[in-house]
């Protein structure tokens, strides 16, 4: 198996990829980059079983209805919604909602600058399923919605302030214990990168989550919430620890 995660940025600069190379009892990091564009994606998802992407694959509905109804000019509110009951329903979406009661609180992509890069992953969907890739914002295709800090929480590991070029001791701290974590994982030449750049840190993350996605090992959206998800995407967070991902 193959699975690849893309910490996704408004311009390719920023924007990390992984590939890793699963086979029983081992992995293999064989790629990781920064500069990658639309076409590196939908490339590697040509030959990936699952792609994580850190970035929200929609909007909220009740946002994307307002937006709507606002254009149109005739926008109705509840009398008995206050303005921050108003601005919390249009801001999160569900995933948000149930993301952050786990306690990773996700930006908003309605509200905060990562809806900039909503707009390039919408692009990116729309050559994925142009190229035949069966697209599912719910994380049901190849495609999956990952939080790599959140996984990162939810395998123990540290998961806060490893970010932005100040935090190199932090972030370097953390790929050790990361590599100490998966021993079965052979992360090649790529490790100063790890520790160089939180961009390749967070797509060699979304590719580990993208497996366990892959083995049904996240848990998916609740039957009341499963239209929504694939409007709105999905947050998978893993369930069990890592050493689940080479099992079998």
């Amino acid at each position: 198996m193959i699975t690849a995660g893309v910490d996704l940025a408004t311009q390719p600069a920023k924007t990390g990829l992984a590939v890793v190379e699963w086979s029983p009892g081992a992995a293999r990091l064989t790629r990781l980059q920064l500069g990658v564009t639309d076409h590196d994606v939908v490339e590697v998802a040509g030959t990936a079983q699952k792609v994580g992407i850190d970035c929200p694959l929609g909007w909220p509905d009740d946002f994307t209805a307002f937006i709507t109804a606002h254009a149109a000019g005739r926008v109705e509110l509840l009398a008995a919604e206050s303005g921050d009951e108003l601005r919390r329903r249009l801001a999160y979406r569900q995933t948000d909602r149930v993301v952050r009661r786990a306690g990773y609180p996700p930006l908003s992509v309605a509200t905060d600058r990562i809806g900039l890069t909503a707009m390039r992953v919408a692009l990116v969907l729309e050559h994925l399923a142009a190229a035949g890739a069966p697209v599912d914002r719910s994380g049901a295709g190849v495609v999956a919605e990952v939080y790599p800090a959140a996984s990162l929480g939810r395998w123990g590991l540290p998961h806060r302030q490893y970010k932005r070029e100040g935090n190199r001791a932090a972030r370097a701290a953390l790929v050790a214990a990361l590599r100490e974590r998966v021993p079965w994982l052979d992360f090649g030449g790529f490790v100063a990168l790890c520790e160089e750049s939180d961009d390749a840190l967070d797509a060699v993350v979304a590719a580990l989550t993208a497996r366990a996605a892959a083995l049904g090992r996240c848990a998916p959206p609740p039957e009341q919430d499963l239209e929504r998800a694939r409007r709105e995407g999905w947050i998978l967070l893993p369930e069990g620890p890592l050493s689940t991902l080479v099992e079998g």
